[in-house]
């Protein structure tokens, strides 16, 4: 398997290299029988040369077709859960339906792994490395190696709004009523913080700049802050396409930094980012932006409080490849957060994580679509397959209920 090189934006030490699998064997037996048990145990079908790997499915039920299964265990064997996703990227396994099957996975997480053994489950989990802690530094090099992977990958699967985050669909969700779904989820933003002509208004984390450009025509004036210049540059070209440059000033700067109040505060599912050393700083930092009966407004990615307890200090595949440094709180830590540290109480919650996995059925359909143009701009077929597994992988959290989505606002105390 040979990988062409990535993108002059991207540090070439982290682009996913998974041509060969580990070669240690001193753990394999131990893998394939766990595997083994692990799949006669869910409701899947498993295509495989090995005939005692064999699911418990019925003939609807979503296929695993595994093509390497030694290579497969090995990976397993040493890497756990990321070999896991490793192994598809190296195109070792595929499957009928990918984010069904995913979701098989999702449904059945906490009874794959034999009672006794769940003990030693953290003992043997990877920890989060100190170099992808959310420090300015860290945080800038955390954000960049996501959001400026290129604006043109982006472009490929996002609608015309260049929205990544979950939209709100009302009805059906197709790739018609996406922009409009998320400029309703943008426009509830909006209305529950109260912002129209005249609101000076904070966005921490820009995205492409819809929310900013969306606000700003409302008469509103806009700051937003991001760490990735790729964004900051389109969302400046887009605002000034929009006619509402003017009103709109968007900046690279850690949130740490921002100085000032405002009439209100948004931001979109960045608080995944924070990590939790950091929540501290960041409920602090939005309770100081904030001016007294002002409202903040957060879309965040959330999951059960005792989930998140037990996989925070956790280093995933999705840490890997897809978000370093990363942490999804759940509602009870932001609740506690805010009450210890802030004159900031929730007043609205809105909960549409259905909505999310639609979200990325779209993207994924997308992604899938323009295969050939995503090659051409430099990410190979080993890129694309691990974008595709995340994409599944996030629609399964959401349609399994292990993890939702959140609109909560917050109002400042008089």
């Amino acid at each position: 398997m040979t990988l062409i090189q990535p993108p002059p934006s991207i540090d070439a030490k982290r682009w996913p290299d998974v041509a060969h699998a580990p070669t240690a064997v001193v753990r394999a037996p131990i893998a394939r029988a766990l595997v083994v048990r692990a799949l006669s145990r869910l409701p899947i079908r498993v295509e495989c040369p090995d005939p005692a790997m064999r699911g418990a499915g019925d003939a609807a039920a979503p296929v695993l077709r595994l093509h390497h299964p030694d290579a497969f265990c090995r990976r397993l064997s040493v890497n756990g859960l990321i070999g896991f996703g490793e192994s598809y990227m190296a195109g070792e396994w595929d499957a009928s339906d990918l984010p069904a099957l995913l979701q098989v996975f999702a449904a059945s997480y906490f009874d794959l792994i034999p009672r006794p053994l769940q003990k030693l489950r953290t003992l043997a989990m990877p920890l989060q490395p100190r170099s992808e802690r959310n420090t300015k530094k860290g945080a800038r090099s955390n954000i960049h190696r996501h959001y400026d992977l290129s604006n043109e990958l982006f472009s490929r699967f996002l609608d015309e709004t260049m929205t990544y985050s979950s939209a709100l669909f009302q009805g059906a969700a197709t790739q018609e009523s996406l922009p409009g779904a998320q400029h309703r989820k943008i426009d509830r933003l909006l209305d529950l913080t109260s912002v129209g002509a005249g609101t000076e208004l904070l966005e921490i984390g820009t995205g492409w700049g819809e929310l900013a450009i969306r606000a700003a025509q409302r008469g509103a004036r806009v700051r937003s802050v991001t760490l990735s210049s790729q964004q900051r540059d389109l969302a400046l070209q887009r605002a000034r396409r929009a006619g509402v440059a003017d009103r709109v000033e968007v900046e690279l700067c850690d949130y740490r930094d921002v100085r000032g109040s405002y009439d209100a505060v948004v931001s979109v599912e960045m608080i995944e980012a924070v990590g939790e050393r950091y929540w501290p700083v960041y409920f602090t930092t939005l309770d100081r932006l904030t001016r007294p009966g002002g409202r903040v407004g957060l879309q965040a990615i959330t999951m059960g409080h005792e989930a998140m307890r037990a996989s925070r200090t956790s280093y995933t595949w999705i840490h890997k490849y897809i978000f370093p440094g990363g942490l999804i709180p759940s509602v009870r830590a932001i609740e506690e957060q805010t009450a210890a540290r802030t004159a900031l109480r929730m007043v609205d919650r809105h909960a549409f994580g259905i909505d999310y996995a639609e979200t990325l059925r779209l993207w994924r359909e997308r992604f899938s679509a323009g295969a050939d143009d995503i090659q051409e701009l430099g990410f190979d077929p080993v890129f694309q397959r691990m974008w595709e597994f995340y994409l599944a992988y996030s629609e399964a959290g959401f349609r399994s209920g292990l993890i939702d989505v959140e609109q909560l606002i917050l109002e400042r105390g008089r």
